[in-house]
């Protein structure tokens, strides 16, 4: 199986890994232009081919830097002098480029541009509220997908294509690595921040005040839950953007999971811990 027909199975799967691909060499290398290779997260790779340990090390750190921040690098790696002669260094960054050393006796040099394949973000909204309804009609159009937890009765609130979970304490493994926020407003608040809680979520929010959320959250802690995760959950959700309207403060909301998107992942560990 070649590296394009692997690369498509895991892409429909839903699986993060990453393609690099050499675009340019110079003078001799292992590899050539064209060549290809599939990267999974942890670093191997499973499919294709680059070239020998010197270019791999270098590629396979890009490889893993874009799985964690979901952004595209064009790796160059070069003997020293050639380095030189560019004022560039080793382990160097510069205008989107970033500067490897070539050791191997064929001192060539070889550009592979790398590029993240990542499965679409997941949110997990618990509540039916106005900001909840409008979060996920807007979340979509930015390629989230989108779960709701809310009682079944108000399931008829959201538009097709959102999952539907009954009830607003989910479980903890509907957040693994999600995006959520609590929009119940009044209804099932405690429920779900707790819930919310105990989930290893990428990014957990609470829609309303921060006074409200600090009352709840004591309360919480009084009852067992871990501090250190209550703490984790940003009240209020959202960027200031001074918002009034449900459809502004869940804009806000969106540019925030964005931002939190776009950073790297901590380690589950780090999650927990807020």
């Amino acid at each position: 199986m070649g590296v394009l027909e692997q690369a498509a199975q895991r892409q429909a799967r839903g699986q993060a890994f990453a393609l690099a691909t050499v675009v340019r060499t110079v003078s001799v290398t292992a590899a050539k232009a064209g060549a290809k290779a599939l990267i999974g997260p942890d670093g191997s790779i499973e499919e294709g081919w680059i070239g020998g340990g010197c270019a791999r090390a270098a590629v396979v750190k890009a490889a893993r830097q874009c799985m964690a921040d979901g952004r595209s690098r064009l790796v160059s790696i070069a003997p020293k002098d050639a380095l030189v002669e560019l004022g560039a260094a080793a382990g160097e960054e510069r205008g989107g480029v970033f500067y490897a050393k070539n050791s191997c006796p064929s001192q060539g040099t070889m550009d592979v541009f790398v590029e993240p394949v990542l499965p679409s973000p997941r949110l997990l909204i618990l509540g039916a509220s106005p900001v909840a309804v409008a979060l996920a009609r807007l979340a979509p159009s930015m390629g989230f997908v989108v779960a709701v937890a809310a009682a079944s009765d108000e399931h008829e609130r959201f538009e097709p294509g959102v999952q539907r979970l009954v009830g607003v304490a989910a479980p903890p493994e509907a957040g693994e690595s999600a995006f959520v926020v609590i929009s119940t407003q009044g209804s099932g608040d405690r429920a779900a921040l707790k819930s919310a809680a105990a989930m290893h979520a990428r990014y957990r929010a609470f829609v309303g005040s921060r006074r409200k959320a600090e009352t709840l959250k004591r309360e919480l802690a009084l009852e067992g839950v871990p501090a250190e995760a209550l703490a984790a959950i940003k009240a209020p959700a959202g960027l200031d953007i001074s918002a009034i309207s449900s459809e502004e403060i869940a804009l806000s909301i969106l540019a925030e999971m964005i931002a939190a998107r776009r950073k790297p992942e901590r380690p589950p560990a780090e999650h927990a811990a807020g």
